[in-house]
């Protein structure tokens, strides 16, 4: 998150924030199946593929049910030796309860005689000891904490415990959190002992699991273990492939037509609190915002009526970079910022904290803020493999359809974008701009769980690219994950490198916004001075070879695609470039009305043009024109007044960042190319 509200927090809470104040640092779509890239270089490694088969075989587990739990467990990644934030080891995220830090440790519905009580930090209501009641919402309600009560079928269910996993096959625990095979062996283990236990079959109809599966992660409330079932048989039914971190080849067949031995839950837990705004297969908490009188202003968000006085348009996706339990600090603190979701790593519990009507001050741009819904993931970018989890990713994919269905917006990189893409309101104000989710966030396999994919929608020769790596063979090198300079360990990543010339020995591609003083791009984990993202949309500007070459920020930026192994796809779709006889024009952090607009009482805000050229030649790719605003801010307990003007602007993938021009300044053309199926592609229908 590393949070700048400057742009937006009037001065005496600004002072707050610079010295003690800061804290440290309806079901979806089922996945799609990812086909494997064509003409790789070597055979496949397939051990994981086989350990699935013959542990299936010897504990009697159908093995599309124990790949589709470990699917879901992890994304067949194994991570050797190296624990998720809660503990969970290997492909089958097995939790050894011994390595589960206190602050994620999830409480139990209740306490068996003579054992100690678990410390109760896992829900909203509890994770912080005053999180329940010392903050109110706006309309003076209490939190709750829905997410530690209730259980899966009306009784605790334990998780996938590594303890019990390596009696169960006889072998150490050691050995089950650094060796694949062991892994599957415990997990298939598990299922089996878990179907016995239910009184069932070890039936070979994947059919007749539903309720083991179910039980497996350990779910305590009747909603998100269905969900979690209905997702396995999603995906048996629909199958998958994927290449895993570690180079492990893996393929589920599709079972297309399977239908589960679905039971209905016995209990369903406590009522939601009636502020939430979640989807239905959600368990989502309360824990509000203060809106409250600090001095001559107000903290920490902002009425509104949205949108009803101003459209939500974008979803910005952040991480925390802090355990959840200090953001729950943040967020009750009047002089901090604020977000309308937090949704927790080990389990993808949601919890609001600001209703979507009203603006939470998370971007560090105004502007978006006003018409924008925050969402932060627990987490740290540098720590993919620990925080970014696979129940995280579908709880928020399950909360963004949710939200984007209810506001009409676009499921596309231009409305649900992160952090590190938000523009910068000012020319000044560019340094101070955030990076994350950063590079490891998996933008691709996100937007297939929104059930929007991201594709080619043109041929290779398009004038449009998407850029799209395969996210588990891609792996740029990367410094910083362990302190300055130190390297990163190789891990699948969205972000592709831009380069001065067709050469990875060519200079890199530098920011003059980011880096005034014209210090060099880095290869830092934090620097996006000279990269683009997965699902980003850009105008070719050449090509040579395996290298293509789009505007970016007003100069060509190259980057190495080879048809064998592509980075980039062909995109349809709408560009601007500058009106004939403009030879440059001004590029915006944000979309403010004409002077004329603003009534005589109002100050207007100062425009500020980002110190980049956009030259007559050079064209940028468009999703969305939108209607130019300022929200004044009154600092009073009604909702702020907004102002329309009458100029439009285009919002255009500029950089790794978003901007804004004017419409009386560009025209609109069309990607002129042949599409997927070698048709001429038709703007008019673009």
């Amino acid at each position: 998150m590393r949070r700048n509200v400057s742009a937006h927090v009037p001065a005496t809470i600004r002072r707050c924030r610079l010295t003690a104040c800061v804290i440290a640092g309806a079901a979806l779509l089922p996945p799609l199946l990812i086909l494997p890239t064509s003409g790789a270089e070597e055979a496949a490694d397939r051990r994981l593929q086989d350990a699935f088969t013959d542990a299936a075989r010897e504990f009697h587990v159908p093995r599309s049910v124990l790949m589709s739990v470990s699917y879901m467990q992890s994304r067949w990644d194994s991570h050797p030796g190296a624990p998720s934030v809660t503990g969970g080891f290997g492909p089958m995220h097995l939790v050894d309860a011994e390595r589960v830090p206190p602050s994620q440790q999830v409480p139990r519905p209740e306490t068996p005689v003579g054992e100690k009580p678990q410390p109760r930090t896992g829900s909203a209501g509890s994770s912080t000891g005053s999180a329940g009641s010392s903050a109110g919402s706006a309309d003076g309600s209490e939190s709750s904490a829905a997410g530690s009560a209730g259980t899966a079928g009306g009784r605790a269910v334990e998780p996938a415990d590594l303890q019990h996993a390596a009696r169960l096959i006889e072998a150490p625990a050691g050995r089950l959190r650094t060796d694949a095979v062991a892994n599957v062996r415990g997990g298939a283990a598990l299922l089996a002992a878990t179907q016995r236990q239910l009184g069932k079959p070890l039936s070979a109809n994947p059919a007749d699991w539903w309720e083991t599966v179910a039980r497996f992660p350990g779910t305590r409330d009747v909603a998100s273990a269905a969900a979690y079932a209905d997702d396995v048989f999603a995906l048996i039914r629909r199958g998958a492939h994927r290449t895993t971190t570690e180079g492990q080849d893996v393929t589920l067949p599709a079972t297309p037509g399977l239908q589960p031995h679905r039971r209905a839950p016995r209990s369903q837990g406590p009522q939601r609190p009636k502020q939430v705004e979640c989807p239905a297969e959600l368990v989502c908490d309360w824990l509000g915002a203060p809106y409250q009188e600090i001095g001559d202003s107000y903290g920490n968000h902002d009425l509104a009526d949205r949108p009803r006085d101003q459209p939500i348009e974008y979803i910005v996706i952040h991480d925390t970079e802090a355990s959840l339990a200090s953001m729950f600090q943040t967020v009750q603190d009047p002089t901090e910022s604020s977000w309308h979701y937090s949704i927790r790593s080990s389990d993808g519990h949601v919890t609001q904290h600001i209703r979507t009507k009203d603006e939470a001050w998370h971007s560090g741009s105004q502007f978006v803020n006003a018409r924008s819904i925050g969402i932060e993931h627990e987490g740290f970018l540098t720590q993919p493999g620990t925080w970014f989890t696979e129940r995280m990713y579908r709880s928020s994919a399950r909360l963004v359809r949710y939200l984007a269905s209810k506001y009409d917006i676009p499921l596309d990189r231009q409305h649900i974008f992160g952090h590190d893409n938000v523009p910068a309101p000012t020319a000044d104000s560019i340094p101070d701009m955030h990076d994350d989710p950063g590079p490891f966030w998996d933008w691709r396999h996100y937007f297939d769980l929104l059930g929007a994919p991201l594709r080619a929608t043109a041929g290779p020769d398009s004038d449009m690219v998407t850029i799209l790596p395969d996210y588990g063979k891609h792996k740029p090198p990367f410094t910083g994950c362990g302190g300055s300079g130190s390297p990163c360990r190789p891990h699948g990543s969205s972000a592709v490198r831009l380069y001065t010339a067709p050469d990875e020995k060519a200079p890199l591609i530098q920011d003059p916004g980011r880096k005034p003083d014209g210090d060099d791009s880095t290869v830092d984990v934090n620097d996006l001075g000279s990269r683009v993202s997965a699902g980003q949309t850009f105008a070719v500007a050449d090509r040579s070879g395996d290298w293509t070459a789009i505007w970016f920020q007003g100069r060509k930026a190259w980057f190495k695609n080879p048809r064998q192994q592509p980075t980039a796809v062909g995109a349809a779709g709408r560009m601007v470039t500058p009106k004939e006889g403009l030879d440059e024009i001004p590029v915006f952090g944000r979309a403010l009305p004409e002077e004329e607009a603003y009534p005589d009482d109002m100050d207007e805000p100062a425009e500020s043009p980002l110190p980049y050229t956009f030259l007559a030649g050079q064209r940028y790719v468009t999703q969305a024109g939108v209607g130019s605003s300022y929200t004044a801010k009154s600092f009073s307990d009604t909702p702020n007044p907004v102002v329309w003007g009458r100029e439009r602007y285009y919002e255009i993938q500029f950089g790794h960042r978003l901007a804004y021009v004017r419409a009386s300044d560009v025209d609109v053309v069309g990607a002129a190319a042949a599409g997927p199926s070698g048709h001429q592609a038709d703007p008019a229908q673009q």
